[in-house]
């Protein structure tokens, strides 16, 4: 493999700039650099200087040796000042040695994978805490990367390739001294790792939502006061408001951290039957947008009833407090009163959605898993037709290990690492 270098750091200006070398030549080119190296896991201050011998800054030099780094290859890490120039200056002579180049985005973390240091399923997460912006992001993706799902997965793969060895051994050695009926200790084996992945499947659309964000609708008649309630909770103008009634049009979307959720507030055109051929579109957009979010909140006029039933768990409220004077759950968008409440109740219905998050936080996961179940679930029915049917139980058994092998990335990866990666810095 070349060696490669990239900034590691954010570009522009800062207190540190990290660039990070990493391959069979990190060691040669950071002395050619520096001097010489500390030893492994050490770090030291040295003098950063060009091919010619010039100063270009001080830094502190961390050196790893293979395996025992971040992408399995031996690694160099120069510590700079935050200097645009200095950064210029270093990627520059970086690019001048032979057979060293820069990084594409995320071939860290690809090298990473490729040398065992992490798994596909580990590479998501660390991908998903890059991107974290809130408290729950941040700890689910920390579970992922640390390889709590990858340790169930391989919990999963054990239990199924034992199952398959018996099988396959009935079949290929009748005649030799193993279990004569082995449909009783593979029937529990199928069962456990059956009902272990209908339940990580069933946390998936949580742990999928605490990384993409829940939604939460507000649903109502025109000029009711949705982009008013809107925008108290954004904190800012959102939304435009108006005493003519149809004023929003189409979604608009306000994204927030509330308890450490991320949580996109939707205001929704107000429902009503309109001639109006672009309100029309608007109302049929919001009903949408409704039924797909998460939990809806109707705001409605005193004595007024929902525009479509509502599911259990949605909230149901009473607009203009500010004339009324009543408490929550009636609101007003204008004064903010029953706004704490009402943030407080969302957060509670949240908070109770993303407690049955897994530990599988993407679509992929659920596919895989999925499969795996179809294979195992095959074969728990092919059992039942007795030893002459597991060859056929052993193959349906192959499928499921496969699925959950592709999972983590130890086959059939290839097409899925391009778009992960992409989506990575050039330092990663």
């Amino acid at each position: 493999m070349d060696t490669i270098f990239a900034q590691a750091t954010a570009m522009g200006r800062s207190g540190v700039s990290v660039v990070r070398i990493s391959g069979p030549l990190a060691h040669e080119v950071g002395v050619k650099m520096v001097g010489s190296l500390p030893t492994h896991r050490a770090t030291a201050l040295r003098m950063v200087k060009d091919s010619e011998g010039g100063f270009i800054d001080q830094a502190l030099v961390l050196s790893f040796e293979a395996p025992h780094s971040f992408t399995g290859e031996d690694v160099v890490e120069l510590h700079l000042h935050g200097s645009i120039a200095i950064m210029r200056r270093v990627i520059a002579e970086l690019g001048s040695f032979d057979n060293v180049r820069l990084a594409e985005p995320g071939e860290f973390t690809r090298r990473a994978l490729e040398n065992g240091r992490l798994d596909l399923v580990q590479v998501e997460g660390l991908g998903d805490l890059i991107e974290a912006e809130t408290e729950a992001q941040r700890k689910q993706a920390l579970r992922v990367l640390s390889g709590a799902l990858g340790s169930k997965i391989e919990a999963w793969r054990s239990a199924l390739i034992r199952a398959a060895a018996l099988l396959e051994a009935t079949i290929d050695f009748a005649d030799e001294d193993v279990p004569v009926d082995v449909s009783d200790e593979v029937r529990d084996l199928l069962i456990g790792v059956d009902e272990a992945l209908k339940l990580e499947i069933e946390g998936t659309k949580a742990a999928e939502r605490i990384r993409t964000g829940f939604e939460v609708a507000i649903v109502g008649a025109p000029n009711v006061g949705k982009s008013t309630l809107l925008n108290r909770l954004a904190g800012r103008e959102a939304a435009i408001t108006s005493n003519m009634a149809g004023t929003t049009r189409d979604v608009i979307e306000v994204r927030m951290d509330l308890g450490g959720l991320p949580v996109t507030f939707l205001d929704t055109a107000g429902i009503r039957e309109s001639v109006d051929e672009i309100e029309a579109l608007g109302v049929e957009l919001a009903l949408k947008r409704a039924a797909d979010a998460d939990l809806r909140v109707f705001l409605l006029d005193q004595g007024d009833t929902p525009p479509f039933v509502p599911v259990d768990g949605d909230i149901i409220l009473i607009s203009k407090a500010d004339l009324t004077g009543d408490s929550f759950p009636s609101v007003s968008g204008k004064t903010g009163a029953g706004i704490n409440q009402l943030l407080k109740k969302i957060e509670e219905l949240l908070v109770t959605m993303a407690s049955g998050a897994g530990l599988a936080t993407h679509a992929r996961h659920a596919i895989a898993m999925q499969t795996a179940r179809g294979g195992l679930q095959a074969a728990q029915r092919i059992l039942d037709a007795g030893p002459d049917q597991y060859d056929i139980a052993a193959a349906e058994l192959r499928l499921g290990i496969n699925a959950l092998e592709a999972l983590v990335g130890r086959i059939d990866a290839e097409n899925l690492l391009d778009e992960i990666f992409a989506s990575f810095c050039l330092g990663k």
